[in-house]
Formats: C-alpha cells, structure tokens, sequence
C-alpha cells in the first residue's frame, strides 16, 4: 500500500512517463513525415527523369561528367549525343557546355564537350563554356552567361536521375528550366535507383534551405 509521503514521488513519477510517452510520440511523427517527404521526393525524382519536356528554348545546357584527356567518357558522351539530337531539331540556337577539370586535367568537361559536339556537326559558334565544380556552380555560371544576353528559357540534358535537382537549381538562379534527359546512360538499373536516392536526398533538403545553402554545407 503506497504510504501518503510517498503520493508526491508517484504523481511525479507518472508525469514523466507521460512527458516520455508525449516525446516519443513527436519523434515518431517527425519520422514518419519525414520519411514520407522523402519518398515523395523520390519518385519525383524518378518520374522527372522519365519525362521528356524538350521544346524550342534561347539554349541547351548539358551538364559535364568525366572526360579522358579530352575525351567524353561515356556517360558525358550520351548527354551529348543528346544535344545533337536535340540540336538537328532545331530545340535551340545555342548550346551550354559545363565542367571544370580534376587537377591534373588538360581540359575541362566543358571543353571536351564543346570540341565533341564541334565534331558532331553543331557549330562552334553557337557553343558557349561555362566551368563549375558542381552542378550547382555549373548552372549559376551558365545563368550568368544567359542573363548577360537577356535570354532565360532552357533545356537541361543530363542522366534522368540528375534532371529534377538540375531543374530546381536553374528555377532557383531565375532561369525558366524543362528538362530532356538521355535515354543511352549507362547508368541503369540498381546503379540508376541509388542516384536516384542520393538526389532524393539532395532535394529534399535543398527545397528546404535552397541549393545555394546546400552547396555551402556540402561542399
């Protein structure tokens, strides 16, 4: 039988556990709401690279990949087989190649990418370079080059995985952006889902704080 001096030790007591039930179950909602925004953002992330929304815009913009001593790696080249396609058809006046180089480097993704495209029949004249380590400095710069010649529609070729961040990115640097995706990556299947997951991460918090800000914390 609980002795009246002890009625204060038990009341509190109770309280706590009630305090302790009232805080786990904030946690598990903050999970849950969380984890159901990130799936929610993965499939966007998936749906957006299986869409196709090329149109005639002021110019393309092929994001860099890896590039050999000058020579497209297979990933970078299946972007730009991609923007010849979408050159023939007539989808810009200009295009944006991007990349910086790894030290060591004699070229530039966007150099490389520029002297490919040259190769396959579109002009060099109608070229432009823009460096950038990231995706995120790629795109500013381009957005630079852009609103220098008061032009801001444009159609982002990349791997499917990458196209929504890329988009959200451009819409961020006050670009209007549409997105038209390779479809001969060779980064398909599992590979494709764990890009897939990583960019779903990536917008995720990056419509929260916006690219820029996630940039400065990841480097």
């Amino acid at each position: 039988m609980t002795r009246l001096s002890d009625a204060p030790a038990v009341l509190a007591d109770g309280h706590s556990r009630r305090r302790l039930r009232r805080a786990l179950r904030l946690v598990i909602a903050l999970v849950l709401v969380c984890g159901a925004y990130y799936v929610v953002n993965l499939w966007l992330v998936h749906r957006t690279g299986n869409s196709d929304q090329a149109r005639p815009v002021d110019a393309i913009v092929v994001m860099g990949a890896a590039q050999y001593d000058g020579r497209p790696s297979p990933q970078l080249a299946s972007r730009l087989d991609h923007v010849v396609e979408l050159w023939r058809q007539g989808m810009a006046p200009l295009v944006i190649t991007t990349g910086s180089k790894q030290p060591g480097d004699r070229f530039t993704e966007a150099q490389a990418s520029a002297v490919y495209l040259g190769e396959h029949g579109v002009p060099t004249s109608a070229i432009e370079q823009a460096g950038g380590a990231t995706s995120y400095e790629s795109l500013r710069e381009a957005a630079s080059l852009l609103h220098a010649r008061g032009l801001q529609r444009v159609l982002l070729v990349s791997d499917p995985y990458h196209s929504l961040r890329i988009r959200l990115t451009s819409e961020e640097l006050g670009l209007t952006a549409y997105v038209s995706p390779t479809r001969t990556s060779p980064v398909v299947g599992a590979a494709r889902f764990r890009h897939e997951m990583k960019e779903a991460v990536g917008v995720s918090v990056g419509r929260i704080i916006g690219f820029d800000a996630l940039l400065r914390i990841t480097g």
